[in-house]
């Protein structure tokens, strides 16, 4: 145990949530690398790549140290699997060379519009559908994967939401599979970030350079 390097999640809950983040990472990619990193706020956002030019993030409270780390995601399900009494949790080896690319930022996100999640679970279905009929050993097509399927507009502002962001959303299991009619996820814009916000999580896709986000 390096006292230098570790996560403490308390509450059983918080652990909870973590380890259902983690798992879906897995589904999506079982080599899958998990960043921790303390907000200003005092709360901790685990991060995963979801290979679809997507961050994914959910945000519990945790103490980290140091307060920004990247793990595997296979050894931090083992080690909430295995935290002790006082809720420690042990990492596995250090693996912060492995995240390669930058995060969004913490603040300077504004609100575009709300839209209801089960709009999403439907255009995710659908989608589904679509990329099942035309998908390759290399996964569904890009043209699908960067088709906007959603507008949503404040003002002057109009901002087109692309399958991809749709698909991680409901791949990481952040709406519900039935959400309801009052369930909504909002989408807010940096410069230089979409954000969608569910009720379990969010997803960032950088506007203008994508591949700067690690697959």
């Amino acid at each position: 145990m390096n006292p230098e390097r570790g996560l403490t999640i308390a509450d059983a809950d918080g652990r909870r949530d973590l380890a259902v983040f983690v798992e879906h990472a897995l589904r999506l990619d079982e080599a899958a690398v998990i960043r921790l990193r303390t907000r200003p706020d005092g709360l901790m956002t685990a991060w995963v790549a979801t290979g679809l030019d997507v961050l994914a993030g959910r945000a519990v409270a945790g103490q980290l140290r140091p307060d920004d780390l990247s793990c595997g995601a296979d050894e931090l399900a083992r080690g909430l699997r295995d935290a002790d009494a006082s809720g420690r949790i042990e990492l596995g080896y250090p693996m912060d060379s492995a995240w390669r690319g930058g995060l969004p930022p913490d603040a300077g996100f504004t609100h575009v519009d709300d839209v209801p999640a089960a709009v999403l679970t439907d255009l995710a279905q659908r989608g589904a559908g679509v990329a099942k009929e035309h998908s390759s050993a290399h996964g569904p097509p890009a043209s699908l994967l960067d088709q906007d399927v959603l507008q949503v507009s404040a003002g002057d502002v109009v901002v087109g939401v692309p399958m991809r962001c749709v698909f991680a959303l409901t791949a990481m299991g952040f709406v519900p599979e039935a959400p309801g009619a009052e369930e909504i996820v909002r989408v807010r814009l940096s410069p230089t970030w979409l954000r969608i916000d569910a009720r379990f999580g969010s997803v960032y896709r950088r506007r203008g350079d994508p591949a700067l986000i690690l697959r």
